[in-house]
């Protein structure tokens, strides 16, 4: 972990292959021509009014993410308590600010008099986990729902477990709905099933809403081990292939051209691509990637023996893929003519991406267009016509803190906002710097208060960064899946780091003395491994 939150915030690692997304190379070539009039793009819609509030109070139905938080990132708790009445809870401007944990955890717990603010549940199953456990949480949930409202008292009040009930299982059905892979944890479906059996026994009304919510939770978590056990097999399959590419480069026939040549096409591949493998990342796997020993907590980490979900980490792997593959394809070339109708082709699909809003697609390929030995390919970006690169070059100018990409991804986000059709909504983000953004987030301000409450004023910016991804990541790619042009894209071999720099020396040789040294000891180093 600590290598990949290094690669993905920027350090330089002292080994060779590193991801392209770090590589900080200029590269004048690079850009976009005008945007075609004829499709939807982002341009056109963009706007700094703020999303809209819709918050509900409405029992049992959860609020759509793009209404969970106000403009300003702070919760209005329209169902707040008083401060005295938990002797825990601090609040400004009617926004709950801090608090001890216990307070939190109570005010997670409904009465039969309250329901917890939707926002307020949220951000507090999201960020609890760097302080307690998740099962150690759902453990003290149903203390508090057993023992407060008497669910083991067999003379408890029917009438008020009636009234209690269908606010706990709510709460249970948000939970596992918003959080399923918690539920890996054997400890938490104990938990889940001793509570829901206390709360369903006598009631066939809630017995049915217990069977409901507990299938469709295991049939999120057999999905999710159906998807990771997809994600050996493709990568199963990438090591074969690459395996005959470092032996036989030369027998490798097929290119991304002969796969596919329509930029459109392409870019809707990817497109699919992108958002099925968004939507399997959860929204605490942000948390959890920068988790950190509580010294309030006997400095134990609250992930030491849970099974995490590594979608992120796939993901953040899937863009590195696309950059190598990138570069592959137009390294792989030999004549110089079909290098530069290769670049030529990548910056039309990078155009396409940039118009349906999925931007992490384009910063990879723009990405792999930057590596050394594509960029060192002078003769062949003397082919390319570079007059239509500007815009792209201009759009994801990383320049005070890629100020033009954001203003795109908010233009993409209204567009989302306001669609009429699911072509519209789609809003892919440069994932590093959605990372990024939620690290440093998370390292400019303290999780406890120097009184050692939780410092809930961060959480809930935190909770509201990763309620916009939990927006994005639910739209269906409204695209026709080809299902060659994705097997290509997903198993096709791509170059190391070496075979790209051997590739491009081949291709047009050694500029100076430390270039031809590293092509003479790259020749020599592949005659001793064949």
């Amino acid at each position: 972990m600590a290598k990949f939150l290094a690669e993905l915030l920027g350090c330089t690692l002292p080994e060779k292959g590193a991801s392209p997304l770090f590589e900080c190379r200029s590269q004048p070539h690079i850009g976009l021509r005008h945007v075609s009039k004829q499709r939807p793009t982002i341009f056109g819609t963009l706007t700094d009014k703020p999303l809209c509030d819709h918050n509900s109070d409405k029992m049992p139905q959860t609020p759509p993410f793009p209404g969970m938080f106000a403009s300003s990132g702070y919760n209005k708790n329209l169902y707040q308590t008083k401060e005295e009445d938990y002797g825990g809870l601090y609040y400004h401007d009617n926004n709950l600010v801090s608090g001890s944990l216990e307070a939190l955890i109570q005010h997670l717990v409904p009465t039969v008099a309250y329901y917890p603010d939707r926002t307020y549940i949220f951000t507090f199953l999201l960020s609890s986990r760097l302080f307690i456990h998740p099962y150690e949480l759902m453990s003290k949930v149903c203390h508090l729902c057993v023992d407060h409202q008497r669910l083991s008292d067999p003379q408890a009040d029917k009438v008020r477990i009636r009234k209690i009930a269908p606010k706990i299982l709510q709460l249970l059905t948000e939970w596992t709905e918003t959080f399923p892979y918690d539920f890996r944890d054997e400890r938490m479906m104990r938990s889940l099933k001793e509570l829901t059996h206390r709360l369903s026994t006598g009631d066939e009304l809630y017995r049915k809403t217990v069977q409901q919510m507990t299938q469709a939770l295991i049939r999120k978590l057999a999905t999710l081990s159906q998807y990771e056990e997809a994600l050996a097999k493709i990568n199963s399959t990438v090591t074969d292939r690459l395996t005959v590419l470092k032996t036989k480069p030369q027998s490798i026939q097929r290119d991304i051209l002969t796969i596919c040549n329509d930029p459109f096409t392409l870019a809707q591949q990817l497109t699919h691509i992108e958002l099925e493998r968004l939507s399997y990342i959860g929204p605490e796997e942000f948390v959890q990637a920068f988790v950190q020993k509580d010294p309030l907590d006997n400095e134990k980490s609250c992930f030491s023996d849970h099974k995490k979900a590594s979608n992120l980490e796939a993901y953040v792997e899937w863009f590195n893929r696309l950059s190598y593959l990138v570069a592959t394809e137009i390294c792989m070339p030999v004549k110089k003519k079909h290098r530069a109708r290769v670049i030529e082709f990548f910056i039309d699909v990078a155009r396409e991406c940039f118009n349906i809003g999925n931007f992490n697609s384009l910063m990879a390929i723009i990405s792999g267009m930057n590596m050394s030995p594509v960029s060192r390919l002078k003769k062949t970006w003397g082919k390319v016509k570079t007059a239509k690169f500007d815009i792209l070059e201009h759009q994801m100018d990383p320049s005070s803190n890629f100020y033009n990409y954001r203003t795109a991804l908010r233009g993409a986000t209204q567009r989302s906002i306001t669609a009429h059709s699911s072509r519209e909504k789609i809003v892919i983000p440069f994932f590093s710097l959605l990372i990024k953004d939620i690290y440093f987030l998370n390292e400019g301000c303290a999780n406890r208060l120097p009184n050692g409450h939780v410092n809930f004023e961060k959480f809930w910016e935190l909770a509201k960064q990763v309620r916009e991804f939990m927006t994005w990541k639910k739209v269906e790619c409204p695209f026709e899946r080809d299902r060659k042009i994705l097997q290509y894209l997903l198993t096709a071999p791509v170059f190391s780091e070496d075979a790209l720099y051997l590739a491009s020396y081949e291709s047009e040789g050694p500029e100076n003395n430390m270039e031809k040294d590293r092509w003479k000891s790259l020749r020599s180093s592949l005659l001793n491994r064949t």
